[in-house]
Parts: structure tokens; C-alpha cells; sequence
């Protein structure tokens, strides 16, 4: 019951919305003078002239060039910074990785180089 009593007042919204729509237009065309526009909507002229003021300016932005393809989706602050804190422990984690992998190369250069000088040295005391 509710949602018919809510669509029957959308509806009767829309048709007074249409009803204003067409008063603007008819001032604007210049059918109508602003105080018959007034009149007819039962509001005061300074009401009026707000009313025509949102209209156009509504209007204008409506008939705006828009961009082709679907809107871009909101930005959600926080999964943005959660996102960005993800990127810079896995740069960090790359980081540390590369560096155990350097101190295991250096130290089998090292190993290496131990190993090298002790058959230098046997290698000379033959002589």
C-alpha cells in the first residue's frame, strides 16, 4: 500500500514539476508576463523568478555535452589508500627480497673467494 501512496506522490511531484516547467517556458517565450507566471503557480513573483532561475540553470546543465560510455565509478577514499598501502608493502616486499638475494650472492662470492685463496696459498707452499 505504502509503495503505491509513494509512487501516486511521485507522480503528482513530476506533473507539478511539468506544470512549473511549462509556466517558465510560457514567461520566457513571452506568452506569459512573470506576475501572470506568478500568479498562475500561486507563488509570489520573487519565488518565481528563484524557481526560473534553478529551471534554467537545471536545463543548462542538463544539455551539457557529456562525455560518451558510462560515468566513472565513485572513488572510495578509503579503498583507495587501503589500495595504495597494498602497492608500497609489495615494493617494499620486492625490495627485501632483492636485497636477501644480494647478501646470498656476496656471500657465495665470498665462499668463493675464501675457497680461491686457500688453493692459492697450497698452490704455493708445492713450490
Amino acid at each position: 500500500m505504502d509503495q503505491k501512496r509513494r509512487r501516486r506522490k511521485r507522480g503528482e511531484e513530476q506533473e507539478r514539476a511539468r506544470q512549473r516547467a511549462l509556466v517558465i517556458l510560457k514567461v520566457r517565450s513571452g506568452a506569459f508576463t512573470a506576475t501572470q507566471g506568478a500568479q498562475v503557480l500561486g507563488v509570489s513573483r520573487k519565488t518565481y523568478y528563484e524557481w526560473e532561475e534553478k529551471s534554467l540553470k537545471a536545463m543548462a546543465l542538463a544539455l551539457e555535452n557529456q562525455p560518451a560510455g558510462r560515468p566513472p565509478a565513485p572513488v572510495d577514499e578509503e579503498k583507495e589508500a587501503l589500495r595504495e598501502r597494498v602497492r608500497e608493502l609489495e615494493k617494499k616486499l620486492d625490495d627485501a627480497e632483492k636485497a636477501i638475494e644480494v647478501k646470498e650472492l656476496l656471500g657465495a662470492c665470498e665462499e668463493l673467494q675464501r675457497k680461491g685463496s686457500k688453493k692459492n696459498r697450497s698452490i704455493g707452499r708445492k713450490r
